[in-house]
């Protein structure tokens, strides 16, 4: 083996390693030869597509489970792909993620904040334990360590044969080489998967193919948005110190550093995540589709782009500079625009599932097979994972974006991790809204679904842009402002994401009354409801509006458009229901205006009587503003006087200019996300994600009010939730206010009571009206009364706080009601 010395920056391909002109694969399966394993089956009732350490992670588990019906294909032979060139060896001696600035210290105190009340072994230590768990350190720098002491590294090849043996032992069914050369859906929603070998009848089928997991989808059309990514790592021969010690080092990640550093043998193991401008995609496998045969292949390595953070972890760990290379590893590793994986079923076609996109599928295989396999065996996932969702996702995903994504993700892995954290490579994409052109250089935008939307405008003066921060930031002032004009004036918001849907056909109200724990509205009106999984959790939040006699028109979050529009199809698919569902989310445009002025606004430019007699809360109608066709419901998530005006992008900005015109003597002006955040917190609204996803009931939320036990209709999840109401809740969402300073709770903070954990926040803001913190919190029932004292843990410190009556403020409608009573007693 040659040996380089590290200080010296020499390139270096290790000896062992392939090298080859670029393009040049080396076929590592002959596909015509019989598959290895049992006899063939013709039907199953799963097949894994990808036998990496995901999919026998899966199938171990799913075969463990109980389901025996199980087959995984593996196209050349286990464990090729991203899985074998992956760091070696099974040990745990723990891994510590050093801090060497005041702001990743705050990182991890944050971290932490949201660990306490999970059951993890995670702790926040001092310079002096970081030593004595990698005494090879320059201590220098070193302010704080994120200790877990579980965490270590394990030999993939062997956490991969091990799970085969344990599917196999289990009746799961592995064929390799057994490539998949063609997928072919069915009319009643199985599969014929197609091999060399035969034929399989699949009642479903999941793509965990690692690297050929595009080559997989583009089978059924579908253009998964993934791509490998060079990474690179490099093992040293033995270093004299490493060897000395008694004890076997900590895995390090020096996040300043950008790499992670472990023990191997006698050595040292370094593995660097290139800055942006540095790091390699390899796109042309998203263009062309992977060479084929490519399997236990690796890229050349590039030292000269990796040598900015051998030199930081020379400073950090100075014997690296007398260490000796004896391997360069440069192998690909896929990514994700967000670097998350894509887990569960995919919408559009019925019983495909994908878990895809792992940037580090060793780490992950375990969780995520036990996982999956609970989904598929019990019709849901165990709990929320919908970050994970494929379905996040759509056409709008295209590769330009998906290249600046990885790009940017790959050089972000380990900056410093903000709250209401933006990114914006490949931004915007083709989802812009008709407004979006006007407001794009007075608002600072978020990113939702592939949409540009507004969190907040800016005004002269102010401390424009983004500026991220782990407490109040530029933004505060500037959103009091736009809680003050919506409560005070009249205040206008793009909400354009949201998932909008139509529902028709002969058994629309039968299929709606079925997926829905409300009743339906009638013809004109509009409630709030909620799709439950059969356990009773709550699966999703739909605002229905019943346009025409059979007609619906739903609306969801834009984080769950195509998550829900899954769960419908899947429904009416399945029960055989005489429906028609069109997702016209990129054809409706959607305007919110919502303040004490806004009727006087909307008045000004439209016949339609507005006033509250003829145009009742909850009620939808098809009006003209300025002589353009709008569908306007009256409702609002600040809880204040407005609407929801829907209309055909291209009739946008005419809409809005009219608007912003008429209302100039009103003092109109633009609000964004953040003013309706704070706003729907005071109000007591819950929200979607936060407060009820799958983790929650809607009793213990709080939803009472929207669930309709006594209707007729057998709803999914009804008698799951008659038996949760019988047996009584263990914990109730209660509404508390922080004493804070500088600092907001936001969600998923742990909360505290006489030193034990008792709880959590799913949301948290400021409230401009009452000048204080409020947040929403999952309590046990003894600690949810008003007047209860708690404790609510930010930034390492726990602030007082108390459970009080809901809501801060009451919302427009029952003002509005309370001063009718009034006025009729006098």
């Amino acid at each position: 083996t040659e040996r380089v010395n590290l200080w010296g920056g020499s390139r270096v391909l290790a000896r062992g390693v392939p090298k080859r002109p670029s393009g040049q694969k080396r076929d590592i399966c002959n596909y015509t030869r019989p598959h290895r394993g049992p006899r063939w089956k013709d039907t199953a009732d799963t097949v894994i597509i990808g036998g990496g350490c995901v999919g026998v992670s899966l199938a171990y588990h799913l075969a463990k489970g109980g389901m025996k019906d199980v087959v995984l294909l593996e196209k050349s032979e286990l464990t090729a792909g991203s899985t074998w060139h992956a760091a070696i060896g099974f040990h745990q001696p723990g891994s510590v993620r050093i801090a060497s600035s005041a702001a990743r210290v705050d990182e991890m105190k944050y971290q932490m904040t949201r660990t306490h009340w999970h059951v993890t072994q995670q702790y926040l230590i001092g310079p002096e334990k970081v030593q004595e768990l990698f005494p090879l350190l320059n201590m220098d720098k070193v302010l704080a360590g994120l200790y877990t002491p579980g965490d270590g590294h394990i030999d993939p090849y062997s956490l991969t044969m091990a799970l085969a043996a344990g599917a196999r032992m289990y009746g799961a069914q592995i064929y390799n080489p057994a490539p998949v050369t063609s997928l072919k859906p069915t009319a009643d929603g199985k599969w014929d998967v197609q091999t060399p070998h035969g034929t399989i009848l699949a009642n479903r089928i999941v793509n965990t193919a690692g690297f050929w997991a595009r080559e997989v989808g583009k089978m059924i059309g579908f253009e998964h948005p993934t791509i490998p990514v060079h990474h690179q790592y490099v093992v040293t021969a033995t270093v004299p110190e490493v060897k000395a010690l008694k004890k076997e080092l900590a895995v390090i990640r020096d996040l300043e550093g950008s790499y992670y550093l472990r023990q191997e043998r006698d050595g040292l193991l370094f593995g660097p995540y290139e800055k942006m401008e540095k790091m390699v995609l390899q796109d042309s496998w998203v263009r062309d589709g992977v060479p084929p045969g490519f399997g236990k292949e690796l890229f050349e390595s590039d030292l000269d782009r990796i040598m900015e953070h051998v030199e930081m972890a020379m400073e950090m760990v100075p014997v690296l500079k007398k260490a000796d290379i004896i391997n360069v590893v440069s192998g690909p590793i896929t990514y994700t625009p967000d670097l998350l994986p894509m887990v569960g079923p995919h919408q559009g076609v019925r019983n495909y599932w994908t878990a895809i996109g792992f940037g580090y599928g060793i780490i992950h295989a375990g969780g995520i097979g036990k996982f999956l396999s609970d989904w598929i065996r019990n019709g849901e996932p165990p709990y929320d994972l919908i970050e994970c969702d494929p379905n996040r996702y759509g056409k709008w995903t295209d590769v330009p974006f998906i290249c600046a994504k990885a790009r940017e993700s790959y050089g972000f892995n380990n900056v410093v991790g903000y709250p209401k954290e933006e990114r914006f490579a490949g931004r915007p994409t083709s989802r812009t809204s008709g407004v979006y052109e006007l407001l794009k250089d007075k608002a600072s935008m978020g990113f939702h679904a592939g949409w540009e939307q507004p969190h907040w405008f800016y005004k002269p003066g102010d401390d424009m842009g983004y500026k991220p921060s782990f407490r109040r930031t530029n933004w505060f002032g500037p959103v009091g402002r736009e809680c003050q004009l919506v409560m005070e004036k009249v205040g206008v918001i793009d909400l354009t994401p949201f998932g909008k849907f139509i529902v028709k056909g002969k058994d629309s109200h039968k299929l709606l009354d079925r997926l829905f724990a409300n009743s339906m509205p009638k013809v004109g009106q509009t409630n709030i409801s909620h799709m439950l999984t059969p356990t009773g959790r709550v699966y999703a939040e739909v605002t229905i509006t019943q346009l025409t006699p059979g007609e619906f028109l739903l609306i969801t979050g834009s984080g769950s458009e195509l998550h829900d529009l899954r769960w419908i199809e899947t429904e009416a698919a399945d029960g055989g229901y005489d429906v028609n569902i069109s997702n016209v989310t990129e054809d409706v445009g959607v305007l919110g205006i919502a303040g004490p002025n806004s009727r006087k606004v909307l008045q000004k430019l439209t016949d339609e009587d507005l006033s509250e007699a003829g145009f009742k809360f909850l009620h939808c109608k098809s009006i003209k503003l300025a002589g353009i066709p709008v569908r306007a419901i009256r409702i609002s998530y600040t809880g204040e006087l407005g609407w929801e005006l829907y209309m055909d992008q291209k009739n946008m900005a005419a809409v809005y200019q009219a608007m912003m015109e008429a209302g100039k003597d009103e003092g109109i002006d633009n609000f964004g996300t953040y003013a309706m955040s704070s706003l729907r917190l005071e109000k007591g609204f819950r929200g979607w994600g936060a407060e009820m996803n799958c983790d929650t009931n809607p009793l213990e939320a709080g939803l009472d009010y929207f669930i309709k036990l006594n209707k007729p209709a057998d709803f999914i999840g009804k008698a799951a939730l008659q038996e949760i109401k019988a047996k009584g809740l263990k914990r109730k969402l209660s509404y508390i206010t922080v004493d804070t300073d500088d600092i907001d709770p936001e969600g998923n903070e742990t909360v505290w009571h006489n030193g034990k954990v008792v709880g959590n926040t799913t949301s948290g803001a400021y409230s401009y009206s009452s000048q204080q913190s409020l947040a929403f919190a999952y309590l046990p029932l003894e600690l949810s009364s008003v007047g209860q004292k708690v404790e609510v843990e930010l930034l390492g410190r726990k602030y007082a706080a108390m459970v009080i009556q809901e809501p801060l403020v009451l919302t427009e409608p029952t003002r509005t009601r309370l001063q009718k009573k009034t006025k009729g007693k006098a």
